[in-house]
């Protein structure tokens, strides 16, 4: 595409970021296991939709009932409980998730809010069984840096996961239950993104504070991003369905050149939301809600927030600072920091277990050895927990280096270990017989020497350790 003069275009750009937290239900104890299969229970509905405070029905809701469809939706009894089919009221709001908004708001430079109230959006495209989903203001006013400059945070919401679609045809839709009503974070940010690129950032930066927590869902479709865009003479459009963060700036600026061209064409472009496909371009979805579709929630109380409660909130250590340390402190490579960070390892912890290990080394048995497995070979090294790290991490201060990458394919296998078998050999065993070699075969070189003391010991021996020993005695 050519280049796009974003400033002259008068192109404003938001984002909204919808993030999934790894605690139980907002308003039940249902497990957010999101990926439920083989429903043992089906219901059918058909939604209307209600006036919101300012006595009006909301356009999108409107446009949604008009299109007369059945809801189905589809269950399995671990997933869900009355609450998620609306006949029974929600319990009181989930207080571990409200510690993680608190935390993020925090982390967010957020003004807080006095009192968490409760409120119903009107949704009734069928993805809510109630006909609409609880949401709660928890931060205003706050910010993140950017390389741009500050980007403003407007709101900070506490909100319940939407239903999943199975599918759809003409007279009816399918939901699955597994996903409505988990706990998801919603970050709202004001206009002032400058261009495509920079709301990829900002996206970027979001979705790191998010994983610093510790309690942000990880996987597809736990995060998700929507961007606003508009220029002069166009309309905002709010564009959802982005797959991943790479196609953010080509969804906005294939957006923009939609926009010009209807604009030359003389038509009056309206506030809509458009989905982003696969290819990029966008397809309109539904006209654009309004503030019509609020109403408080009468069935779940208020909660205040006080002092006592934003002082015992602490603000965890940011990906990118744990990054940042774990490069100056041990000198590791940005790739291996990633994947480590990536994994969730404590690697100070990790290295101040395991002394005798090099904090280099150990990185690599973290990351680089499985890696080679899995590339050599299409091992599940993906399967290994967290233990079984420790566990091969214990072994590597008992055997050669040159060894350990067998342990971890040994783990993926499962098959028995046995320290034993790769025990190293004691230095004075190796130093004489590299004496007797070099007197034995004068003249070879260092190459020679050290093909003949490996094969020796058979892998029994750091290459590292034959090598000084060898440069005693030539």
């Amino acid at each position: 595409m050519v280049d796009i003069d974003y400033g002259k275009l008068g192109f404003k750009c938001g984002l909204e970021i919808h993030q999934q937290l790894d605690t139980h239900n907002l308003f039940c104890n249902c497990p957010s296991i999101v990926h439920d299969e083989n429903p043992t229970v089906e219901v059918h509905r058909k939604l209307k939709a209600v006036v919101g405070e300012t006595g009006n029905i909301d356009i999108a809701a409107a446009a949604e009932q008009e299109k007369d469809k059945r809801m189905n939706y589809q269950g399995c009894e671990k997933s869900y409980c009355l609450v998620e089919l609306d006949e029974e009221p929600p319990h009181s709001i989930n207080n571990e998730a409200v510690e993680i908004a608190l935390q993020v708001s925090k982390m967010l430079n957020c003004d807080i809010v006095d009192e968490i109230q409760i409120m119903r959006k009107t949704v009734i495209d069928g993805s809510n069984v109630s006909g609409f989903q609880r949401t709660a203001l928890i931060g205003i006013d706050g910010h993140i840096e950017t390389s741009r400059g500050n980007v403003k945070i407007e709101t900070l919401c506490l909100e319940e996961e939407a239903a999943k679609k199975a599918g759809t045809d003409k007279d009816s839709t399918s939901y699955r239950l597994d996903r409505l009503g988990v706990c998801l974070l919603e970050i709202a940010t004001d206009a002032s993104i400058q261009d495509a690129e920079h709301a990829k950032e900002c996206a970027e930066i979001l979705g790191m504070m998010l994983r610093s927590t510790g309690k942000a869902k990880r996987g597809i479709g736990t995060i998700r991003q929507d961007v606003n865009v508009s220029i002069k003479g166009g309309a905002r459009v709010e564009i959802k369905g982005f797959q991943d963060l790479k196609s953010i700036p080509k969804v906005i600026d294939y957006e923009i050149g939609r926009q010009l061209k209807e604009i030359k064409k003389g038509k009056k472009l309206t506030k809509e939301v458009r989905k982003a496909e696969p290819d990029m371009t966008t397809s309109f979805l539904r006209p654009m809600p309004g503030g019509a579709r609020m109403y408080p929630e009468t069935d779940v109380l208020p909660l205040e927030i006080n002092e006592g409660m934003l002082k015992a909130i602490k603000v965890p250590e940011l990906i990118s600072e744990k990054k940042k340390d774990l490069e100056d402190k041990y000198g590791l490579d940005q790739g291996f920091v990633n994947d480590i960070i990536k994994k969730g390892f404590d690697f100070d912890a990790l290295v101040k277990k395991y002394k005798k290990l090099d904090a280099k080394f150990i990185a690599s048995i973290l990351v680089q050895m499985p890696k080679e497995l899995k590339r050599k070979s299409s091992l599940d090294v993906d399967s290994l927990s967290e233990a079984d790290f420790e566990e091969i991490l214990t072994y590597a201060e008992k055997v050669p280096k040159n060894v350990v990458p067998e342990l971890i394919e040994k783990k993926v296998l499962g098959e028995k270990i046995s320290v034993g078998d790769f025990k190293g050999v004691d230095d004075s065993e190796i130093d004489a017989f590299v004496e007797k070699i070099v007197k034995d075969k004068p003249g070879l070189n260092m190459g020679g020497y050290m093909g003949l003391v490996m094969k020796q010991f058979a892998g029994k021996v750091d290459g590292k350790k034959a090598s000084e020993i060898l440069k005693k005695y030539i």
